[in-house]
């Protein structure tokens, strides 16, 4: 993960820091020191400007109406622009109605270090739906930061897309020595988008999406990926969030990123997987998914609530399907993955589904804890199975060049290409390697 800046790379020009003041102290006498004192107070009280007064500041101030008639665009961007100027008191407050927007809203910090943000702002909603009226691809609500911009709140928010609009909510960070961290979503609402539900892209991390309802947008619920030009996307949570009847995935991970946890989540009825993670995925846990794959033609056509490659950690996660999910997971393993107590089931015509399909590497390692569901592998993987339904106890790897082998000290033991069981005091290197049992 790529890490902010320290405080000094961020400050304002020729502003004085303690660290400054230590650095001064450090080439004086005790005496001259403590008669400097003073004098550096004074100095970083003439040169820090104090900080804006806080405030909540009304979108009604600034005209706009909310009775879903009126184009409030242009009201709403002047509110925007308001409070979140560098000067501006930090907190928009739009009262409840609907609000008609023909053309995106946007909040644009200014460019490099007058831009930077470190202290709490945010619009807050609840109550409060924008129409939108936005054809030819735009954005409802975005936020491009070319600076450093922290503590920020959207709560409460309603959007109701027509389908010609772009994402719902789009933040973008696409550089290497700006970020936009510390931040939360809850209690939004994005339906009926053209483009996304929520999109992040770019230096974004260390934020909370919670209680999120992203669904029947054109393409996916939420996508978080890395910036195609600067950015590494890492340590979002996402918590309590419903991904339902988007047009492609419920939730992406796409252009590498894999730091986004997701807890306590349903995925469902979305056209193709609920979640699509390209290079891994940190943790699922204690989320659904059902009845995904809407767009295929049946259950033989269908596919799985998840598709993952490279890693993955799923803790108490749920499958199940009547119509086109055929199972959890299926995954490619190149490193680690685990499964603890997940479940995977089906009726009606999905009475053949699953918990998972994994396939992946040699050397890579799949551990699965007691799960509920029929597990198959493809061109040879092998998993540790530990207490599977049907069958409990442990089921090991039979292949030589299984990383799950039975291991008794340094032996390992194996099943060879003539069903014969073999021992070798080390790593086999051939099938026949070792002795027979």
């Amino acid at each position: 993960m790529v890490r902010p800046p320290t405080l000094s790379a961020v400050r304002p020009v020729g502003a004085v820091t303690a660290d400054d003041g230590r650095r001064a102290l450090l080439g004086l006498g005790a005496g001259a020191a403590l008669a400097a004192l003073p004098g550096l107070a004074l100095a970083q009280q003439k040169q820090q400007a104090p900080p804006a007064a806080r405030q909540m500041l009304s979108a009604a101030t600034f005209g706009a109406r909310g009775d879903n008639t009126a184009d409030d665009t242009m009201a709403l961007q002047s509110a925007l622009d308001a409070a979140f100027a560098p000067d501006g008191p930090g907190f928009l407050l739009l009262p409840p109605g609907t609000y008609k927007v023909t053309r995106p809203l946007r909040i644009t910090p200014p460019e490099g270090d007058r831009g930077n943000i470190t202290r709490h702002f945010g619009l807050l909603a609840h109550g409060a739906r924008l129409q939108s009226a936005i054809a030819g691809g735009g954005n409802v609500l975005e936020l491009v930061c070319r600076s450093t911009v922290r503590f920020f709140t959207l709560e409460g928010l309603d959007i109701l897309g027509s389908g010609k609009e772009g994402h719902g909510v789009y933040i973008e960070c696409e550089h290497n020595d700006h970020y936009f961290y510390n931040f939360c979503l809850r209690d939004i609402v994005v339906q009926g988008v053209g483009g996304d539900g929520i999109r992040l892209v770019g230096n974004v991390f260390e934020g909370q999406l919670i209680n999120v309802y992203l669904r029947d947008n054109k393409r996916n619920g939420a996508s978080f990926a890395h910036g195609s030009r600067a950015g590494i996307l890492s340590a979002i949570h996402v918590f309590g969030s419903v991904f339902g009847q988007n047009g492609q995935y419920g939730a992406a991970m796409v252009h590498g990123c894999y730091d986004v946890a997701f807890h306590g989540c349903y995925f469902l009825l979305n056209g193709k997987e609920g979640l699509v993670a390209e290079n891994g995925c940190t943790l699922l846990s204690n989320c659904g998914f059902e009845n995904n794959h809407e767009s295929a033609p049946d259950f033989a056509h269908g596919g799985s609530g998840i598709y993952l490659q490279n890693f993955g950690t799923l803790i108490g996660c749920t499958a199940y399907s009547m119509f086109k999910q055929r199972r959890l997971i299926q995954a490619y393993v190149v490193s680690q993955f685990t499964m603890i107590g997940c479940t995977g089931s089906g009726d009606a015509q999905a009475k053949g589904a699953g918990l998972a399909l994994i396939g992946g590497e040699k050397k890579a390692r799949a551990t699965i804890i007691a799960p509920s569901g029929s597990v198959e592998y493809l061109n040879g993987f092998e998993g540790l199975e530990i207490s599977a339904e049907g069958s409990g106890g442990v089921r090991f790897g039979a292949h030589w060049q299984s990383a799950n082998l039975v291991q008794l000290g340094p032996y390992r033991l194996w099943v060879d290409q003539k069903g014969k069981l073999r021992l070798k005091n080390g790593t086999p290197a051939s099938d026949d390697d070792g002795s027979t049992v």
